[in-house]
């Protein structure tokens, strides 16, 4: 049964019940981790009343006014209270530089963070999965339950739904003269327009929709917790960390929890269900006896299951960002200045509205590298700002910046694959982290492809008013050689890391079609992780998407 819609302005008044301990440690459920997929999967599991249902989160429950502004995402992203602030090895494809990897820390996870760009990906992504034999699991199959998260505003129809928790909107005109700017350019280039990126014509220039409601944004927590937190059967806890899951023989019984420094046990009856992310999901699991032996016994873990491929297959975007000064025309170095900053937070807190009240990727593209695909295989942001304003924009510490602006760009579908490993036995200590970008030369084609397609774009007329010199890469960079020694020197993650639990019908897949963990009894991996490859665009829905379908097939067992 479907939930209303949300009403995020309870969050800060939960139960204090929820938050405190529990005197009985016996669940039905378990969920772990509290971010995309599993604030959807604790809620949806809790709507029937005769279960317990558990959700441990490793970080706070979320009360930071700021997290609900949608411009202080930039911030978020690069800052440390909400974030695991993940840092990656060295990477060879990136001349051994490493990378930033921001992954929510607190209750609503990534979504609590990030973008807020709601975008699905390609049909033909899903498709591609269930070729592989994972039967249910085509673009037609996993439809319905992207129609059930969403409450779209312009009404339900064949591809989008409404009522559902998570509010799906843009604003009616663009926060920038800049955004209509990019599109028209893109229709002077002879590129297509279109009107919705989860429509039936996602190719072309067009405005994203973002899960942002009332110019506040809502997370997966403030969608499907706010008001089913106040079930009986639904407990909730915060600044709780799982330490590895407790197995009896190979049947999982329950989870060691590290709260305020103390070690706790508490049981599940039906299920344990892993929804720690593509990073947290793979550590929980080798740090639990799960994974590739050689490895577990090298850090003196105790071998429970051999399953090799814990941890590997994991792939992310890489994004290289073309920009260009600005001339006559405001951009977003307006809101450098520390007066103006400040009062466009406070008017986005208290009533949802000004400049702080949208992230400023309103609009983008979908594009082909090559007119003969079939498909794009490129996707493009475009940002009225330099990316020293608009990515690390944080009104307590104002940077100077120029008027500027940029467009990003990368692979949809990226070849290089990458892993997840342990450092060491601790849970409190940071997996090894390599994403192994660019170690397919396809992957560094394709968006050097893409530089040339902006730098076109950005020559048309529709630009000509306000644009002033090539930032980046810079004019005297031509050659394909050049071009992929700037991508090589100043791409950067963009964030949507998939695949290290991957889902699959044959026998080296970590979980199989319902994402039952192989080698063991009673867990499930339900995020991102089990993506067996990457959507082609960002991540957020696509993970609501599977947790919603996950719900059902815990409640519904075939």
């Amino acid at each position: 049964m479907l939930q209303g819609k949300a009403d995020t302005t309870r969050r800060s008044g939960w139960p204090k019940r929820k938050l405190q301990n529990v005197t009985d440690p016996h669940y039905d459920y378990i969920v772990i981790g509290a971010g995309s997929a599993g604030c959807v999967v604790a809620s949806r599991l809790s709507e029937d009343p005769k279960v317990r249902v558990l959700l441990v989160e490793a970080g706070g429950p979320g009360r930071d006014p700021l997290l609900r502004v949608p411009l202080m995402a930039g911030a978020l992203l690069r800052g440390r209270r909400h974030n695991w602030s993940y840092v990656t090895e060295p990477i060879p494809g990136l001349g051994e530089r490493r990378c930033k990897w921001p992954r929510g820390k607190v209750l609503g996870g990534s979504s609590a963070i990030n973008g807020m760009v709601h975008v699905r990906g390609l049909p033909s992504d899903y498709d591609a999965w269930a070729q592989t034999g994972l039967s249910g699991w085509s673009f037609d199959d996993v439809l319905p339950y992207f129609r059930r998260s969403e409450d779209f505003e312009s009404g339900a129809d064949e591809l989008h739904g409404a009522g559902g928790p998570l509010p799906v909107t843009r604003r009616e005109k663009p926060s920038s003269p800049l955004f209509e700017t990019f599109v028209a350019a893109g229709q002077q280039a002879g590129f297509p327009t279109t009107d919705d990126f989860n429509g039936p014509a996602p190719e072309g220039f067009g405005r994203y929709h973002f899960n942002i409601r009332g110019g506040r944004r809502v997370s997966a927590a403030d969608a499907y917790l706010t008001v089913q937190a106040d079930r009986p059967n639904l407990d909730i806890w915060p600044r709780t960390q799982a330490a590895r899951i407790l197995f009896d023989g190979c049947r999982a019984t329950g989870v060691e929890l590290i709260r305020s420094g103390q070690r706790i046990t508490v049981t599940a009856n039906r299920e344990i269900i892993l929804s720690g992310g593509t990073v947290n999901s793979p550590q929980l699991l080798m740090l639990s006896g799960v994974g590739d032996g050689e490895h577990l016994r090298r850090h003196g873990i105790p071998v429970v299951a051999e399953r090799k491929e814990i941890g590997r297959n994991l792939q992310d975007h890489a994004v290289v960002r073309v920009q260009y000064s600005a001339v006559g025309i405001n951009t977003l170095a307006r809101l450098m200045r520390v007066d103006r900053a400040v009062l466009a937070v406070v008017r986005a807190m208290l009533f949802g509205t000004g400049p702080a009240s949208t992230f400023p990727l309103e609009a983008g593209a979908y594009l082909k590298s090559d007119p003969a695909l079939d498909e794009p295989d490129l996707q493009s942001h475009f940002l009225p700002g330099l990316s020293t304003a608009a990515l690390n924009w944080n009104p307590l510490r104002p940077t100077n910046a120029e008027d500027g602006f940029f467009a990003n760009i990368y692979a949809m579908r990226p070849v290089s694959r990458g892993q997840i490993r342990l450092a060491g036995k601790d849970p409190l200590v940071a997996p090894s982290i390599q994403p192994n970008y660019f170690s397919d030369p396809d992957d560094i084609a394709r968006p050097r492809r893409g530089v040339r397609l902006l730098r076109h774009i950005f020559s048309q007329v529709a630009f000509d008013r306000c644009r002033g010199h090539e930032i980046g890469p810079g004019p005297e960079v031509t050659s394909d050689e050049e071009i992929d020694a700037w991508i090589r020197e100043t791409a950067d993650a963009v964030f949507h890391p998939v695949g290290t639990c991957r889902m699959g019908a044959d026998v080296d897949a970590v979980v199989d079609g319902e994402l039952r963990l192989r080698g063991v009894e009673g867990v499930r991996v339900v995020d991102a992780s089990v993506m067996p490859r990457i959507t082609s665009t960002n991540t957020h829905a696509p993970t609501v998407m599977i947790a919603e379908k996950a719900a059902d097939m815990i409640r519904q067992p075939r």
